[in-house]
């Protein structure tokens, strides 16, 4: 559709509710910076409860989540920055990931040394982390899904797999962020060069788990990750280390739940705020999401949704995106939402709705925020590689990707359940366009992955670039 007379170009099932995939991320996304704000920045607090003598505080250290979704994980020389294969996606078979050259552990040890700044050097009593602010719930996409308030290194445990010196030689193994709060019992030997790399993790126990395989003796590193599956505990493990860290001494144990009950929401106001981190403004984890189609932040965004207006649960959150996008001018009889990032069972949409969105947020001041975030065609993010450098459409496509796919085990085969692409372009001759592009339920042979496909999503924009009215 042209962008400027509204005037439909091509269409074709524009009314049928398909998969979208990873294009609810337009949706859950746009509701997000409206409801939210781009320029809003979250603040998360350390209190004190009980009195301090000489040094040592006669109680306990609380950290209140804030939903962050960053926390100071991806911060480097004042920027929050990213990787187009994020590590969130490192054990979906989905390409080589790669990690942020960035501290997970920056906005704790911040924190943590604020609270030496504010004369505390030994806390007596227990560490806590509030995390009341929204209720957990599971994201709806691969990677880590435990959705909670709050958020270290996404939730995850990084494990980077280095191969020996020379063929049978044990492979290195290293953890980020470390951490007395997990075991991890490594057995990884290194293969002949150009042999196949096979490395797996095998849960073992709650917070344990081995690593097994082979890597080449020519292989780069390979990353996986562990996701954690209840954050507040590893928060609170890694605020303790992060404190002894920096010069305090808590006697709360890593291993040990804290014992302690949280105060009234509302006894805050009253008790002395002794550090605070704040974060970057919310269009950069926007960016994030949409850059990486980060599926832990796509589904947290319903519940920040839900707190800007009160609420605390993402069906909460979701009835409010409703309504966001019907002042959006959304049919929102044509979409159905289960959750933020785009494998619910339920994320279905139709086409001209998916264009509607666009229209609607072209108009709003965000909108510039919203494009900016957006993937590349053949420059970032989850678009960084589907077009050549050559190709004339290179550069003049953001939009965002979604791709959902199954195993069908009775024919050994994958069903790719969602190819989609949708956003905003201008074509050769000058045209500004809006699309949304959705391929659903088609078999695959055993071993095609959806690169391919996305390939051909890249090719579709080459055509509507150079063809384009």
């Amino acid at each position: 559709m042209c962008s400027k007379t509204g005037e439909t170009v091509y269409e074709r099932n524009p009314e049928t509710l398909l998969a979208p995939a990873s294009v609810t991320k337009l949706f859950s996304c746009a509701a997000a910076l409206i409801a939210v704000g781009p320029d809003t920045t979250a603040e998360t607090a350390v209190y004190q409860r009980g009195a301090r003598v000489n040094g040592t505080l006669r109680g306990d250290l609380i950290l209140v989540a804030a939903g962050d979704l960053t926390f100071g994980g991806r911060a480097k020389d004042g920027k929050t920055v990213f990787k187009d294969k994020d590590h969130s996606y490192a054990n979906s078979g989905l390409g080589e990931c790669e990690l942020t050259d960035t501290d997970p552990c920056a906005a704790l040890n911040n924190l943590a040394k604020q609270v030496k700044e504010a004369g505390i050097t030994q806390v007596d009593g227990e560490i806590i982390i509030d995390d009341r602010m929204f209720v957990r719930t599971r994201g709806t996409g691969s990677g880590p899904d435990a959705v909670s308030p709050i958020i270290v290194n996404d939730n995850v445990v990084d494990i980077l797999i280095a191969p020996g010196a020379k063929p049978g030689d044990p492979a290195k193994i290293t953890t980020r962020p470390e951490s007395a709060f997990y075991q991890i019992d490594s057995l990884v030997t290194t293969g002949e060069e150009k042999s196949s790399s096979s490395v797996h993790l095998v849960p073992v126990g709650v917070n344990q788990f081995a690593v097994r395989g082979k890597i080449p003796v020519d292989s780069k590193p390979l990353l996986r990750i562990y996701p954690i599956e209840d954050p507040t505990p590893f928060a609170r493990a890694l605020f303790i280390e992060a404190l002894r860290r920096n010069g305090v001494k808590p006697s709360a144990a890593v291993l040990r739940q804290a014992l302690t009950i949280l105060p009234a929401k509302d006894a805050y106001a009253t008790m002395t705020k002794v550090a605070s981190f704040t974060s970057p403004p919310f269009q950069e984890a926007i960016t994030v999401t949409l850059k990486v189609s980060h599926n832990l932040y796509a589904s947290a965004l319903p519940c920040l949704v839900a707190a800007s207006k009160g609420h605390d649960t993402v069906e909460a959150g979701l009835r409010e995106q409703r309504k966001i996008l019907e002042k959006l001018g959304v049919d929102v009889s044509q979409v159905s939402f289960g959750g933020g990032a785009g494998g619910a069972p339920a994320d279905h949409v139709t086409a001209k709705a998916t264009v509607q969105l666009l229209q609607g947020m072209a108009k709003r001041p965000e909108w510039d925020v919203y494009k900016a975030g957006l993937p590349i065609l053949g420059v970032d993010g989850t678009l960084s590689d589907v077009v050549g450098e050559m190709s004339p459409a290179r550069g003049k496509v953001s939009a965002k990707t979604g791709t959902l796919v199954w195993f069908d085990a009775a024919n050994e085969r994958v069903l790719l359940k969602s190819k989609a692409l949708a956003g905003t372009m201008t074509t050769k001759s000058g045209t500004p366009l809006h699309f949304a592009m959705y391929v659903n339920n088609v078999a695959l042979p055993l071993g095609a992955g959806a690169g391919r496909e996305a390939m051909v999503m890249g090719k579709l924009c080459e055509i509507l670039y150079d063809a384009g009215p």
